[in-house]
């Protein structure tokens, strides 16, 4: 389904030069300059609120930026949204969904405004919808559980043959049949080519997937590269909260009407 980028050879998929995102003056994204290499599998790792959302909703065009700049397949996010639009698939964490529809129903609309021919809506569904385990289900969406609207939300994502994938937390709160289906699905598309843009608080899942990897922190920017040589031999959980932990070995806290 999917195509292969026409960027020159060694030019990166997503790249930004000093993002800024600002709510009420206050920034949530500080000046991040991204590089992700075509065809990697990038986890984009962060505490909650360090930025992790609001830099996916910019380099969607979810979000205004507010300054510097974003390219996604050297495609300039402000000045050539509806193009990039055509060559990226988003899953968001809050899966906003057609509830009134079924799962082929909602893949055909998807399908159409992506100005897919029914013959290409229906065959490339069909194929989701098995790959999902979604097939020959004749309930609403409504009435989906929450692993199969996250399956659901990825086929949506993926119908038109995207170059790049944004998924903000697609494994949290789903079962580990779903969490394996899904895994061995994205592990296929980068096989395939396809630049895959992940954010997860589960660092198992990216420690098992990501090629490289990118740490925010306060809005900021604190690591990022192939994940071979971002602190070799040792776990992404320690790296992490090296970057992270400003108070290193501090003892947990504890509740002392408990003790």
């Amino acid at each position: 389904m999917t195509q292969v980028s026409d960027i020159p050879p060694g030019s990166p998929a997503i790249a930004t030069s000093g993002l800024v995102r600002t709510f009420d003056g206050v920034p949530a994204v500080d000046g991040i300059d991204l590089q992700v290499p075509a065809g990697c599998f990038f986890g984009f790792l962060g505490p909650n609120g360090a930025g992790k959302s609001t830099t996916i909703r910019m380099l969607t065009g979810l979000l205004r930026i507010t300054a510097g700049r974003a390219f996604i397949l050297g495609h300039d996010v402000e000045k050539e949204a509806l193009r990039i639009k055509r060559l990226i698939g988003v899953v968001p964490e809050d899966l906003p969904l057609f509830e009134g529809l079924k799962a082929a129903e909602h893949l055909a609309f998807v399908g159409r405004m992506h100005g897919l021919d029914r013959d290409v809506i229906a065959s490339r569904s069909r194929e989701l919808l098995e790959m999902m385990d979604l097939a020959g289900q004749d309930k609403l969406v409504a009435d989906f559980s929450h692993g199969m609207r996250k399956k659901l939300a990825l086929a949506a994502a993926l119908i038109h043959g995207p170059q790049v994938l944004f998924l903000d937390e697609p494994f949290e709160g789903i079962d580990a049949v779903a969490s394996r289906h899904i895994r061995g699905l994205l592990e296929d598309l980068t096989a395939r080519g396809v630049t895959i843009f992940l954010t997860s608080h589960i660092l198992e899942i990216v420690e098992r997937l990501c090629t490289h990897v990118g740490v925010i922190h306060r809005g900021r920017l604190v690591a990022q590269g192939p994940r071979a040589e971002l602190g070799a031999g040792r776990t992404l959980e320690d790296i992490f909260l090296e970057l992270v932990d400003a108070d290193g070995e501090a003892p947990p806290p504890t509740l002392s009407w408990l003790a």
